[in-house]
């Protein structure tokens, strides 16, 4: 069977199915019968495949390409970095691609003489009941069936390995290379990190003001990415003042300069040096994101960070860096006890320390305060103009006000609220 003369190219993350499919491609008429349970198995499962990463058109073909698309091994990583490469390893994806090549070549169709009632002709054109995928963005789910389209019309195995090459430099491969957001699942003791496919598109020009904030954390992030020294980063201040919306705006401006985010809860920090063990040979550079972070005097997670971040005897991967958000300038609850002198711990100067010495740990810490009413009136300004809401300033500024004062104070976050709140209005009219 062609698919076991696979040598880069065998650790498929669908390799039984892959098989699967490529030995129905091999029965003859005598073993043809005895095959159409399985054949109409392996039909469901694409199906399955299919409204996961929202494929259709040629399910055989989507499934090929999705099959490049996701592996990660010596060929594909080192393409994602440099592009074509040559010497062995080239050769070596050369016979791999020879056997892809040969794999697209067979007609799903010839499948339905093993008895499964047109089954696999339809799938030839399977058409979606919608366009989402459960796994990739839609720019990334489209490319790759294009990518299906474009190796079906390949004429050679060298034209088919060029097709993908060139995909892999321009798109990367894998979960870290075809998506730009990440969050982390446990499973037993160890973490899984999976793919976030919708991700609000903010960019630092939606963010009205704070714009030394913004230049503050700009620099920071670019010198991350251009190899040079940058620092942990805390946001703290007040809440609605744009500092998560500032986290997703890093992401979607230095995504395409290979950026990635993974979201990481309170409750996960024990295992944060798990996840750094699968970062730290990737050829990307992560943030790991914590938004609202805080701690309560008896929660001790925060011990876990403060390891992560300076502690230990391990060297620091110098692809990561933690990101941080939290309305508290001090993210651990402080008690007056701790201050006073007749406290029941003996050396109670330490317990403050420690509880201050998480912040320390953070090179940069970025503060949003609350805007004054003229410059909350200066974001509502700014919105309504970029919204293009045809309201008197006068008239506007006279709502504005009043629904700061019912909904939540001064704040960019209360400004966009009473904008959607305008806009409703407006289209009931």
């Amino acid at each position: 069977m062609k698919s076991q003369e696979l040598i880069l190219y065998r650790s498929l993350e669908y390799r039984e199915l892959f098989d699967r499919i490529a030995e129905l491609f091999t029965f003859t008429p005598e073993e043809r019968k005895e095959a159409m349970p399985d054949s109409c198995s392996c039909a469901s499962e694409l199906i399955d495949l299919a409204s996961t990463y929202g494929l259709e058109g040629n399910l055989w073909h989507c499934f090929l390409a999705l099959c490049l698309a996701d592996n990660e091994n010596a060929y594909s990583t080192s393409c994602e970095i440099v592009g074509p490469v040559t010497g062995t390893i080239n050769e070596l994806a050369a016979h791999d691609f020879h056997i892809f090549k040969e794999l697209f070549c067979y007609d799903i169709k010839t499948l339905d003489a093993l008895g499964s009632s047109g089954i696999w002709s339809s799938l030839e054109h399977y058409q979606a009941p919608d366009e989402s995928s459960k796994v990739y963005n839609k720019r990334i789910r489209d490319q790759i069936l294009t990518l299906a389209k474009t190796l079906a019309k390949a004429e050679d195995a060298r034209k088919f390995q060029a097709e993908v090459t060139e995909f892999y430099r321009r798109f990367g491969v894998g979960k870290f290379g075809l998506n730009k957001a990440f969050r982390v699942e446990e499973e037993g003791r160890d973490p899984k990190i999976v793919p976030i496919t919708n991700i609000e598109p903010v960019r630092f020009s939606d963010i009205v003001g704070y714009e030394r904030q913004k230049q503050k954390l700009k620099e920071n992030t670019e010198a991350f990415l251009e190899g040079k020294a940058a620092n942990n980063v805390l946001l703290f201040g007040d809440s609605g003042t744009g500092k998560s919306s500032s986290i997703k705006a890093v992401l979607n401006e230095y995504y395409d300069k290979g950026l990635r985010i993974i979201e990481v809860y309170k409750h996960q920090f024990q295992v944060l040096s798990k996840v750094q063990e699968q970062l730290k040979d990737r050829n990307y550079k992560f943030i790991i994101y914590m938004d609202d972070l805080s701690f309560e005097d008896s929660e001790l997670e925060y011990k876990y960070l403060k390891a992560i971040i300076e502690g230990g005897l391990g060297i620091k991967p110098g692809n990561v860096l933690i990101y941080a958000t939290s309305n508290r300038r001090h993210l651990i609850r402080e008690k007056f006890s701790d201050k006073r002198e007749l406290d029941d711990e003996l050396h109670n100067n330490d317990t403050v320390q420690e509880k201050l010495s998480l912040v320390a740990r953070f090179g940069v810490t970025i503060y949003y305060g609350s805007p004054d009413k003229a410059e909350f009136l200066n974001i509502v300004k700014e919105l309504a103009s970029r919204y293009e809401i045809r309201i008197p300033l006068e008239e506007l500024y006279a709502k504005a006000n009043i629904w700061e004062l019912q909904h939540g104070g001064l704040s960019g976050r209360t400004a966009s609220q009473f904008m959607t709140y305008i806009l409703g209005t407006m289209e009931e009219k």
